[in-house]
């Protein structure tokens, strides 16, 4: 029986991005040079693969510091921790190795610059998202204000509206954003904002090139994790895009078949901590059912990479 056609559009960039590469590697490294078992504090990245993986090469997944034994290493995840945890690690003598992405350090090293002026910080951010957590435990409490939405702005009760700034969590949806930073300005005129957008460059690469991807297609699949922030902005950013069906999935096995019956063209990405194997396995699904062409949507080039830490480049 010949199977039907499918153009399969494949956005660029997808998949890793530099910090989780960064991530990752460290809990290799580290196993390399402490041996196993080393300890992590919170999923190292939101993929249960690639957490899983690193579990049978020894890592132990904990959710907090009071989990890890004093003699073990620990390693801190790439979404950033409360000042608190470093403290703590510091006091107990631990070695800890600080795996936050360099993107998110900037996010904190502006809020405690904010801090030291005086002004007090509002952040645009998912409650209780490890990032937003880590953020906001940076600086004393109270000293940052989590606003969600547009409608959180108007209700948002600041100590003194004329200094004030904000910081955003680095994995939104950009144009969601853009609404709350304008609902912020105009409330408070004189609020400061980063020098640079938070919003990291692989979070805005991957949504650009979901942009261009979804008016061409019928439907469209995002590989990542439920609790990945990133990946869950993708599929709203597609389906905000004119794709009438879009999907989160964790494996190929997650695909809904029935949902995607009649379709004649299919766009795939993943989120900034799915790794392309994941990637590959859902395209051969597809070319199991279907005759599949592949053609890539791309929209940038990223050549970004980050430094290990140097106390794993150093030989013990």
């Amino acid at each position: 029986m010949r199977k039907p056609p499918l153009t399969l559009y494949l956005a660029a960039p997808r998949g890793f991005c530099a910090g989780v590469d960064r991530a990752i590697k460290i809990v290799e490294m580290a196993l390399e040079k402490w041996g196993a078992p080393v300890y992590v504090r919170h999923e190292i990245v939101h993929n249960k693969f690639v957490v899983d993986d690193l579990r049978g090469k020894g890592a132990v997944f904990v959710e907090e510091l009071d989990d890890c034994p004093d003699d073990r290493p620990v390693i801190f995840s790439a979404h950033g921790v409360p000042k608190a945890v470093p403290a703590e690690a510091a006091r107990r003598e631990m070695v800890y190795v600080d795996a936050t992405c360099p993107l998110v350090s900037k996010v904190h090293i502006e809020a405690a610059r904010h801090h030291e002026a005086g002004l007090q910080m509002v952040m645009i951010g998912h409650e209780g998202h490890p990032e937003t957590v880590g953020t906001m435990g940076q600086l004393p409490e109270g000293e940052v204000l989590l606003v969600e939405t547009v409608e959180d702005v108007a209700m948002v009760e600041v100590r003194d509206p004329t200094r004030l700034a904000f910081v955003t969590q680095t994995t939104l949806s950009v144009d969601d954003t853009i609404d709350i930073v304008a609902a912020l300005q105009a409330r408070f005129p004189g609020i400061v904002g980063p020098h640079k957008e938070d919003i990291c460059y692989a979070t805005t690469n991957r949504q650009e090139a979901v942009k261009a991807m979804a008016p061409k297609a019928d439907a469209m699949l995002v590989v990542g994790a439920p609790n990945s922030s990133n990946s869950r902005r993708l599929v709203e950013v597609g389906a905000r895009a004119g794709c009438k069906y879009a999907q989160l999935v964790q494996r190929a096995t997650d695909i809904d078949w029935r949902a995607l019956e009649g379709i004649t063209s299919m766009g795939i990405t993943a989120g900034a901590s799915a790794p392309e194997v994941l990637i590959n396995e859902v395209i051969d699904a597809f070319k199991d059912r279907y005759d599949v062409t592949v053609e890539q949507v791309e929209t940038a080039v990223e050549n970004v990479e980050f430094k290990v830490p140097r106390v794993l480049r150093e030989t013990a």
